[in-house]
């Protein structure tokens, strides 16, 4: 519990008072228990739960289209040709690369490479992380997600994006392109 609370916020505090609280939560209704699923999977839950308020609490993606729109400039630039020519195409230096050969399933179950993902998700705006997280790791659905961080669907595709690039990126620099 403790490694996806890690995830979800990259802060070792916030991530055990986050289970800290789902432990207390879990004491104070287990008489609720119904028994219809796993402890295991119970306690995720409740823990999922404390993780969305905790980004609710800190209003983290509140603004989210001012900040999209104030950094938009910036991130097109450091990733896309502003040339007339060839504008919205990527630039050289930020273009992705081709990935090795290795078999992809070897490379996703590494654990070096789960570190340096986790690097990846770390280093991404604070912004972006939890829409990240919450797309890819818990394999949420857009519809969810916006409801859930109180996003519109235009905001959603724009963050996703951005994450999406940003972590290609990163594990370029740090994984795919050092392992050749």
């Amino acid at each position: 519990m403790f490694s996806f609370a890690m995830l979800k916020t990259g802060d070792r505090m916030i991530a055990e008072d986050l289970v800290q609280e789902t432990f207390l939560s879990a004491i104070k209704a287990k008489d609720s228990f119904q028994g219809n699923s796993s402890e295991k999977t119970w306690l995720a839950a409740i823990l999922k739960n404390k993780i969305i308020d905790h980004y609710r609490k800190k209003e983290i993606l509140k603004q989210a289209d001012t900040y999209l729109s104030s950094t938009n400039d910036s991130f097109h630039a450091a990733f896309f040709s502003n040339n007339e020519d060839n504008w919205g195409h990527w630039n050289k230096e930020t273009a992705p690369s081709e990935w090795s050969a290795q078999s992809a399933d070897a490379i996703v179950n590494s654990k070096e490479f789960y570190k340096i993902l986790l690097y990846c998700i770390e280093k991404m705006p604070a912004k972006l992380a939890p829409v990240f997280l919450a797309r890819f790791i818990d394999e949420d659905d857009a519809e969810n997600i916006c409801k859930e961080f109180n996003l519109s669907s235009s905001n959603y595709w724009v963050i996703i994006h951005r994450a999406k690039v940003l972590v290609r990126n990163c594990l370029e620099k740090n994984w795919f392109l050092k392992t050749q």
